[in-house]
């Protein structure tokens, strides 16, 4: 006797041992189920490691070289490293550093930043590069808009900041809370030159008296009557009216204050992004971001529940409103994975219920249903696998119940076999049941083992691929290892407790006719195997032939339940221009009756993890259920007469996607698009020409939508050409003229 047939007849012995450890699978299969993770698709996204450096009043060309050259040449080499890319835009750097997913991504991050200490000396004055978020394409679950009608703009960013995103900030789970748009507040020193020119000052000796005049300092202590105190200074700005009352200089005597040669004021700081809503101009937003490896809709469960805490802190007239939340994209897809699991399970135990023709028998049998799935969610948790719809979507009931179905069908048999008087016993009714199943365990083994044998290779994928499939394996094959054990175990037991050895096998006249039809057939096709193989032979050739005739696709689409309309303008259109074509933009999509909510994020955020220019903008646009559109029956109609629409307007291209979509397209390549040709060269100007051409190539290939060239030039510049000999003759130098241009456009810190 085998190892199997020993497993067969030890779990018969110990009925309740088997029972018992059945128990303590299916509480343990429970517990894996409530902690397994829930996402939509498995996470493709690399592992990478971001580098932000902002430059304020640097071109593309000066972060290019002055930036994003030193800090990529600082981390070539790092260990592990696949792949490093950047961006550079006028203002800021993004490196992005692709690991190997072997590497651990915080260790990856202390890779990165011992690298950076290399580059932060070659890098120009005031500049620190940064780290970007521990997060996934996957990873921004929930974004919002702070509205407050009657609240002060500068308020409400204020509050937004130093009340809802630090409180967010604190929830399990949650690596950032990225704000976008709004105004922030900001003591603004407008130097009058004339005004400075009459006391004989310069710009750089009232950076040099804010600078003196904005500090607390220590003291250290003193005692006195047996007591110690210390000593503190406190010289900080509480306000506009101190800030007026610094000291700049003194003649014989006489203050001369900066509220002397200068105005001090309260206005909003320079903008590199806005945000708009449904067409009725500029609000404020809110993107919660989570830390990678956590679970998306926990995460998601315990933001909200913040959220509502805060709402009732909030100043009367303020709402926190959700534009865009990930988990109703998970639950729609955990719908569709329980719908058509719970349909298949069903359909199986139907046709359990029809061929065995025994209720107790299909009863044990489609118990393994549920319990291999238990099993299957044990093994998930212990690999890490997520439930989405690749993982759970893959699964095939006929295979799980496929060894349960062979033991109990011979269970049947040798019922309906057995000579008068045996089994009649409890002893003989067991050696029945022990013979049934030992006869067949090992064929139920070697057939597990050969649906196993099909998914191994999965196992050997890497890259997107593996992080794809390689989840389906794991989830198929625990599943169907746990109906192996199940049937060889459990179903031997259970049958013993609950098949009578009274019933007969009586065959219903249906099944005789199809068995009787079945047999002529089969005799037929023995009776002329030429004729036979000739005609599966043109089965074959044919499939084979529609292969090139069927469409491919690495992964399934996943209806969001929103679009993302990305917009690009002109490269030099201002920022409040750019503000009026999207309110323009959101008041066409919001016409439209499917559309419930529209959105659009301009330029980049305050933590500059988006490249975006503010000639660029993502509309998210959030529709209705499906079975209430009147302008088309699926999204694409929806989306062909948004373009029609939005066509109208000049100067302005369209990107039509999805936010997860995008954002792992994003992520995952650099490049927010399915399919992206790159150039290589040193020269911006052939580079352009060189895209336009492959534009115009691609643009005839069919089938092809929305195609776009990323824009390399055409950003207005207004260029200060420093002339030495004139500045010697004043005494000054570059960095003097450099901090006059920068106060004059843009604004300097003063402290």
């Amino acid at each position: 006797m085998g190892a199997v047939e020993r497993l067969v007849a030890v779990s018969l012995r110990q009925r309740l041992f088997v029972l018992l450890c059945l128990a303590a699978v299916v509480a343990t299969g429970v517990v894996a189920c409530q902690r397994l993770a829930v996402e939509a698709f498995p996470d493709l996204t690399n592992n990478q490691v971001v580098v932000v450096a902002e430059a304020p009043g640097l071109a593309a060309f000066e972060v290019e070289q002055r930036v994003t050259y030193p800090v990529e040449t600082a981390l070539m080499g790092v260990p592990g490293a696949d792949q490093v890319r950047s961006i550079s835009k006028a203002g800021l750097s993004i490196v992005t550093i692709v690991f190997e997913d072997s590497v651990p991504v915080y260790f990856a991050r202390q890779l990165v930043s011992e690298r950076l200490n290399d580059a932060r000396g070659r890098l120009p004055a005031g500049i620190e590069p940064a780290l970007g978020p521990v997060a996934t394409a996957f990873g921004e679950i929930y974004q919002y808009v702070v509205d407050g009608d009657r609240s002060d703009p500068m308020e409400r960013k204020a509050l937004h900041d130093w009340e809802v995103r630090a409180r967010l900030r604190s929830v399990k789970g949650v690596s950032e809370v990225n704000s976008w748009g709004g105004l922030s507040r900001q003591y603004q020193i407008v130097v009058d030159p004339y005004r400075l020119d009459r006391y004989g000052l310069t710009l750089r000796q009232v950076f040099d008296a804010i600078a003196l005049n904005n500090q607390s300092f220590s003291g250290g202590f003193i005692e006195h009557q047996s007591e110690r105190y210390t000593v503190r200074g406190t010289g900080l700005v509480a306000g506009e009216a101190d800030l007026r009352r610094i000291v700049v200089t003194a003649t014989d005597g006489v203050p001369v204050f900066v509220g002397d040669v200068a105005d001090v004021v309260v206005a909003p700081g320079p903008r590199f992004g806005a945000v708009t809503r449904d067409g009725r101009g500029e609000t404020l937003a809110g993107m919660v971001i989570m830390l990678k490896g956590e679970n998306g809709k926990a995460v998601a469960s315990r933001v909200k529940a913040r959220i509502d805490e805060i709402a009732t802190t909030l100043p009367a007239g303020v709402e926190v409103t959700p534009f865009y939340d990930q988990t109703e994209v998970i639950d729609r897809t955990a719908h569709t994975v329980r719908k058509n699991l719970l349909e298949g399970s069903l359909l199986v135990v139907v046709v359990l219920f029809v061929f065995l023709r025994d209720i107790p028998a299909a009863l044990v049998t489609a118990s393994i249903i549920p319990l291999a799935m238990l099993i299957g969610f044990i093994g998930m948790r212990l690999f890490g696998v997520s439930a989405n719809l690749m993982s759970l979507g893959a699964i095939d009931f006929g295979l799980i119940v496929d060894g349960g179905v062979v033991m109990m069908e011979n269970f049947i048999r040798r019922r309906a076999e057995r000579h008068d008087g045996d089994g009649s016993d409890e002893a003989g009714r067991m050696r029945l049941f022990s013979e049934a199943a030992t006869e067949v365990a090992r064929p139920i083994l070697f057939g597990v083992l050969i649906i196993i044998a099909v998914y191994l290779p999965i196992f050997t994928l890497e890259g997107l691929e593996g992080k794809m499939f390689r989840p389906m394996a794991i989830t198929v094959c625990s599943a169907i290892l746990g109906s192996l054990l199940l049937s060889l175990t459990v179903v031997p037991v259970a049958a013993s407790y609950l098949i009578r050895m009274t019933g007969a096998h009586h065959e219903e006249p249906w099944f005789a006719r199809l068995r009787s039809h079945y047999l002529r057939h089969l005799t037929g096709a023995m009776d002329r195997p030429g004729r036979t193989l000739a005609t599966a032979g043109a089965i074959v050739v044919a499939a084979l032939a529609s292969i090139p005739f069927l469409g491919t696709e690495f992964m399934p689409k996943l209806d969001e339940g929103a679009l993302l309309i990305e917009t690009r303008k002109l490269p030099s259109v201002s920022l409040d221009e750019s503000v009026a074509i999207s309110t323009r933009v959101e008041q066409l999509v919001k016409a439209f009756p499917e559309v419930s909510q529209v959105v659009t994020k301009i330029g980049r955020p305050d933590v500059a993890t988006e490249a975006m220019g503010i000639y660029q903008g993502d509309v998210y646009v959030l529709l209705h259920p499906s079975d209430g559109w009147t302008t088309g029956r699926s999204k694409e109609q929806l989306i062909e007469a948004m373009a029609a629409s939005l066509g109208t307007m000049p100067g302005v291209s369209f990107n039509f996607t999805q936010p997860m979509a995008m954002r792992l397209d994003e992520v995952v390549s650099g490049v927010k698009a399915d399919v992206a040709v790159k150039v290589f060269g040193p020269d911006p100007a052939t580079l352009e020409r060189l895209a336009a051409a492959v534009q115009r190539e691609v643009s005839q290939v069919p089938g092809v939508a929305d195609l776009q060239k990323e824009q390399l030039s055409g950003a207005a510049q207004l260029e200060v050409a420093i002339d030495r000999s004139q500045i010697a003759r004043y005494g000054l130098s570059v960095d003097d003229v450099r901090q006059a241009v920068e106060a004059v456009v843009v604004g300097s810190p003063g402290t």
